[in-house]
């Protein structure tokens, strides 16, 4: 295929518009896709304004983002195995190099090789071309065939439901515990909602209207931080004075941080899913040691699409798709990025449309 297609393009930090650029061309390996629906993940926008130039993203301008995306498959280049035109596919941001120790491990989201794309790096979105595009290249290990009943705007919730899982699975989950979720955004909500489908009572600590959103999307407690005068000692009370099972941090703050790993029981284990706003993020040490609490950092979602494609698709996840709230042309990106950014109008997970 050849030709022009729309796409957000990056010129400068914060400086954005939709343009008409040259469709790509797919390499060995790789596979043409057409863009169908995309979710703003909260990372966009620190991408999008300059602010993680220090990790390389991105490395270079113009420059397109976005990483949540579905899909179909348009054209396949020589070397592709399992993929054919026609194909509905939900894509991921991490290609690791297949090589490395790490890859051959299958924690291709921790590749050796990462930024190098000689021997096959790729970051969709952060170091490489995104999903903000009509059309896009991708290579063939990114895309997972979604079943006939997930729609294409329900595989854009593929990465962050993933990560959550990522997140529960390092974790483990005790069917009749507790999984404590700080931040009740779309993935806190996610977590939430994998661990009540795994058998763990749910407990969702957040404030305001997305403490509530998470209430109606299922989560068995809610904690107002707001309401209470210490949060620790509230999931102590609910948890028989003992504890979470398993703490998900996903609200990236430093009393978060703090917090989760005093929230967790003796012997159990806390996931920071957020990214520190800055090196050095303190955690409670002394009772992280005191405690054998186990701390685990999440980064994406290895080999989890399948998974989370599944649990969609045979109705384990529920109302996962009652997340997405808001649905823009991609003639309206302003729009949608000020939507998602303010959260007007109760705003959870916001998608875009490149063919609208």
């Amino acid at each position: 295929m050849e030709g022009m297609m729309k796409a957000v393009v990056i010129s400068a930090p914060g400086e954005f518009a939709v343009q008409m650029v040259e469709m790509p061309k797919p390499a060995r390996g790789e596979v043409l896709v057409a863009v169908k629906s995309i979710a703003i993940c909260g990372s966009d926008p620190g991408i999008m304004n300059g602010k993680v130039l220090a990790n390389g993203w991105p490395p270079v301008y113009p420059f397109v983002i976005g990483h949540e995306f579905a899909a179909e498959v348009m054209e396949t280049g020589e070397g592709v195995a399992d993929l054919k035109p026609g194909d509905r596919v939900a894509g991921e941001a991490h290609c690791g190099c297949g090589i490395c120790e790490n890859c051959k491990k299958g924690m291709y989201n921790l590749c050796l090789n990462y930024g190098n794309k000689t021997v096959g790096h790729r970051h969709y979105g952060h170091n490489t071309m995104g999903c903000y595009a009509q059309y896009q290249v991708y290579n063939q290990k990114v895309l997972t065939k979604m079943p006939d009943n997930v729609s294409f705007d329900e595989g854009t919730l593929v990465d962050t439901a993933g990560t959550a899982y990522h997140a529960l699975r390092l974790c483990g989950v005790v069917p009749g515990g507790y999984t404590v979720v700080i931040g009740p955004g779309p993935m806190g909500i996610s977590a939430m909602m994998l661990a009540r489908a795994m058998g763990s009572v749910t407990v969702m600590i957040g404030r305001r209207e997305r403490l509530a959103f998470a209430g109606k999307m299922g989560a068995d407690i809610l904690i107002d931080y707001e309401a209470v005068d210490e949060p620790i000692a509230a999931v102590r009370r609910v948890t028989g004075g003992y504890g979470a099972d398993q703490v998900i941090e996903a609200a990236g703050n430093t009393t978060a941080f703090m917090e989760s790993v005093q929230m967790a029981r003796k012997g159990g284990h806390v996931a920071f899913i957020s990214i520190p706003a800055r090196d050095g993020q303190e955690i409670a040490g002394k009772y992280l040691v005191m405690n054998q609490i186990s701390l685990h950092g999440i980064r994406a979602n290895p080999n989890c699409s399948q998974v989370v494609l599944n649990m969609m698709a045979n109705g384990t996840l529920g109302n996962l798709k009652n997340m997405i709230t808001h649905v823009y042309s991609i003639d309206d990106i302003k729009e949608a990025f000020d939507t998602f950014i303010n959260r007007k109008n109760g705003a959870v997970k916001v998608l875009i449309h490149p063919f609208d």
